[in-house]
């Protein structure tokens, strides 16, 4: 009886993410974003394919050296203010701009699932444990509150190491950014747990974590991965946010956010690529994540199926 209630259930699962998928290709919005996303994570993960330059070999007699020929040359994109090939500097300022993004949204995808289906689950002193805690970090803005956090680390100097460069942003910006998926987890589960297929299992005997894991999670996870790549897009703007403030992936790393903010230093004495190149790729990027959620917010969404 228990392969008959959960065969439906794993059928309707399927044919919801098939459907969602069907309509999203159809769509030439959602074609673009995934160029463009395809596009920054292969430069992310593999950069000598777009430049064979060093980021950190620099040359000072070839400081702000504006670029000459599009995309050809020794410099296609110029050299920024101490003579490193700025083509190198973004290709390279990727992995630590997307790594902090995946990060912070995959830890704070499972907290957010853990507390959430928990709380609605559960209930009771559980739920309000949650919830007050909930209510208590909702109120913070992740920006405001990684800004005070990392001011506590400001002090200190980074290292060669990648992950330790990003590790305190992307730390701060976990601590703030678990709310929202900790919310939509717990709607989900407070739904979920009534359903027949559900009560039935619990009245075969079915423990609690298999009821969680088999039964709860695959529809909290819905709503959850409707709002992933949006709050992508906003980890990405927050670490630019950050590095203009000097408290975010920590030099000698480079970000996208980094180059952002030294472009602006020089962009009003008409060294202007310096700044509009990270803006760009950064603008594209976002545009991306927010076109792909919302499109997958509104295949997801019963109501427009």
């Amino acid at each position: 009886m228990s392969e008959v209630t959960e065969k439906p259930e794993t059928e309707a699962q399927a044919s919801l993410w098939k459907d969602a998928f069907r309509t999203m290709r159809r769509r030439v919005d959602v074609i673009i974003s995934v160029v463009i996303l395809l596009f920054v994570t292969v430069m992310a993960a593999f950069p000598t394919l777009f430049t064979s330059a060093d980021p950190r070999v620099c040359n000072g007699l070839d400081a702000r050296q504006r670029p000459e020929q599009w995309l050809r040359g020794e410099h296609p994109l110029g050299t920024d203010a101490f003579g490193c090939d700025f083509a190198a500097k973004i290709v390279h300022g990727t992995r630590p701009t997307l790594l902090l993004a995946l990060s912070v949204i995959i830890v704070s995808v499972l907290i957010g699932l853990a507390l959430g289906i928990l709380a609605g689950y559960y209930g009771g002193w559980v739920d309000t444990v949650i919830s007050r805690a909930l209510d208590v970090f909702i109120v913070i803005p992740m920006l405001l509150g990684a800004i005070l956090l990392l001011s506590l680390f400001s002090s200190r100097g980074g290292t060669g190491n990648i992950l330790v460069a990003v590790l305190p942003a992307a730390l701060a910006l976990t601590l703030f950014g678990w709310m929202e998926f900790c919310r939509y987890a717990r709607a989900a589960t407070i739904e979920t747990k009534s359903l027949d297929y559900v009560v039935s299992a619990r009245c075969l005997g079915a423990k609690d974590r298999r009821i969680m894991m088999r039964h709860i999670l695959p529809n909290a996870i819905v709503p959850i991965t409707a709002v992933v790549p949006t709050t992508l897009g906003t980890i990405v703007i927050t670490e630019s946010a950050l590095a203009v403030l000097g408290i975010g992936i920590r030099p000698p790393a480079t970000s996208w956010g980094i180059l952002l903010s030294d472009g602006t230093e020089w962009a009003g004495g008409g060294y202007t690529y310096l700044f509009l190149w990270p803006l760009a790729l950064l603008v594209l990027t976002v545009y991306a994540f927010a076109t792909f959620g919302d499109a997958l917010r509104d295949a997801l969404d019963p109501k427009l199926r």
